[in-house]
């Protein structure tokens, strides 16, 4: 079987469990050098590490705060350092936030999910784009949601980053497109992804809500299929898609 990214290097952040250990294990199967990155969860990266390695790949984990640019700055230099190449960057590392309407979020809660989901994808495309420049092209996809597309009560901060990320991914995407690297976005809605789990569990209505009322399909996505959308959007069959914030999200934006 033809594998489509022979000899390319991916970077994923957030790549130790859910999406992003999802789409790192989807770009090494298809013959990608895929870089881990995370900042907890280390176990669990090491764990996606191995499990690419012994399905035939390779990979290698970096420990990262993408809310520090000294650190995304290194992360990128231990990415070239060992590969010499940056072809794909999925930026996906992110966190939710405490549910509360805007007047009770405390100032250190939005700080932290902007510092972490907004500036965050923002330091790892800076860095990412000056090696991609230097390289003579590449491809970036960014970890938005539906929630950056309509608002959710009780999720200020988390809405305002994911919406933000949808105007950075297009700004770039504008600058860029003429140089060789694309810059989109993914924006799934409700997926059993860790986070997603533990979010039900403290809000046992919830599920219910989705299946029955949010998600036309009857059920949250799975993490594989956000996977697929990000390594079709850095294949070659994706050439004339860039800015775009991609739905993959089982109707929820469909009602």
């Amino acid at each position: 079987m033809l594998k489509i990214f022979k000899d390319k290097v991916a970077l994923v952040t957030g790549g130790s469990t859910g999406i992003g250990r999802a789409a790192a294990v989807a770009f090494a199967r298809e013959g990608a050098k895929v870089v881990i990155v995370n900042n907890s969860n280390i176990d669990a990266g090491r764990e996606t590490v191995s499990k690419i390695k012994s399905a035939g790949g390779e990979a290698m984990f970096i420990k990262t705060d993408v809310s520090n640019a000294n650190e995304v700055k290194e992360m990128v230099n231990k990415t070239i350092k060992a590969y010499k190449r940056l072809d794909f960057a999925f930026n996906n590392a992110g966190v939710g936030d405490t549910m509360a309407f805007t007047a009770d979020l405390t100032e250190e809660e939005w700080d932290r999910t902007i510092k972490i989901n907004l500036k965050g994808v923002w330091l790892c495309m800076k860095y990412e784009i000056k090696y991609m420049l230097k390289q003579g092209g590449g491809t970036i996809v960014n970890m938005s949601s539906v929630i950056g597309l309509v608002g959710l009560k009780g999720s200020v901060a988390y809405a305002a980053s994911k919406g933000g990320i949808i105007q950075l991914t297009r700004t770039a995407a504008l600058e860029y497109a003429r140089m060789g690297i694309r810059v989109n976005a993914v924006c799934p809605s409700f997926i059993a992804t860790p986070m997603n789990k533990r979010l039900i569990a403290n809000n046992p209505k919830l599920e219910k809500t989705i299946k029955t009322v949010l998600h036309p399909m009857g059920r949250l996505g799975e993490p594989e299929e956000i996977a697929e959308v990000v390594t079709w959007l850095c294949s070659d069959r994706a050439m004339f898609v860039i800015g775009h914030p991609m739905v993959v999200d089982g109707g929820y934006l469909a009602q």
